[in-house]
């Protein structure tokens, strides 16, 4: 078990958001920072916490994409090697975030297209950066009784219900998996336990959850419900976010 800390860019501005009400006309900000790319890249290199991932929460068509890329690039170059970079990238521009220092490219919309696995495009994208360096993000959100990854920012059901059998299925094309509750993101509220318990079941790839965790008591819950398989990531919640729980604190808790 181990902590993966995040960098959320969202317009150009490193930004913990509420994940639920993420669309084309914004969405609901717990925190923006003055701080850049680099500063977070530094600071998580400085402290050796490996396997942080950098979301683009733009869509690449947007006209203010750019602008969330270069702090994305900014905090992969103070970082080289030490963080993971998702948000619009497919198997043409991926090589790209590798060349400017990401350890992996996280990848979801490209790979989940019209609700089910594109095997295809899943291919493409081992082919173009190695299995070894893609993570693919299973972000979900509950429905019907079951959690069914969702993309586009977190906006569109797929007809994908994350299970023991899909990450098997997909474990053959990737080195990790990122999983954001998308329906708890941001909110504060404690985490989803039955989707961790379900995540937890899974011994294969890494797994890193991600969503809701408010307390330190969260984290213990994670990893008794997970056995310690589960890595975690938390984001409005610290102080270095504007919550109140203590970066250096988490930093030394495993």
């Amino acid at each position: 078990m181990e902590f993966r800390p995040c960098i959320d860019i969202h317009d150009g501005k490193i930004k913990q958001i509420v994940g639920s009400t993420l669309s084309s006309e914004g969405a609901k900000e717990n925190y923006v920072s003055d701080k850049d790319g680099a500063y977070f890249g530094a600071l998580y290199k400085e402290k050796g916490l490996k396997g942080g991932h950098i979301v683009i929460l733009n869509k690449n068509t947007d006209p203010l994409y750019e602008e969330s890329k270069k702090q994305a690039f900014s905090a992969l170059t103070a970082y080289p090697g030490g963080l993971q970079a998702g948000g619009g990238i497919n198997s043409q521009n991926a090589a790209e975030y590798i060349d400017k220092g990401a350890s992996h490219v996280i990848v979801t919309s490209f790979v989940f297209r019209e609700g089910r696995v594109d095997y295809d495009n899943l291919k493409a994208m081992a082919d173009a950066v190695g299995r070894e360096r893609l993570v693919l993000d299973l972000s979900c959100k509950k429905r019907d009784n079951a959690y069914y990854i969702v993309t586009d920012r977190w906006t569109k059901f797929t007809d994908e219900a994350v299970s023991e059998d899909l990450f098997e299925k997909l474990s053959k094309y990737c080195d990790e998996f990122l999983i954001h509750a998308a329906h708890v993101e941001g909110m504060g509220k404690g985490i989803d336990k039955e989707l961790v318990a379900l995540l937890g079941g899974y011994s294969g790839k890494p797994v890193t959850y991600a969503g809701g965790i408010s307390s330190y008591e969260d984290i213990e819950t994670i990893k008794e419900l997970s056995h310690g398989r589960l890595n975690f990531t938390v984001g409005s919640a610290l102080d270095i976010f504007g919550g109140k729980l203590s970066f250096q604190e988490i930093c030394g808790i495993l």
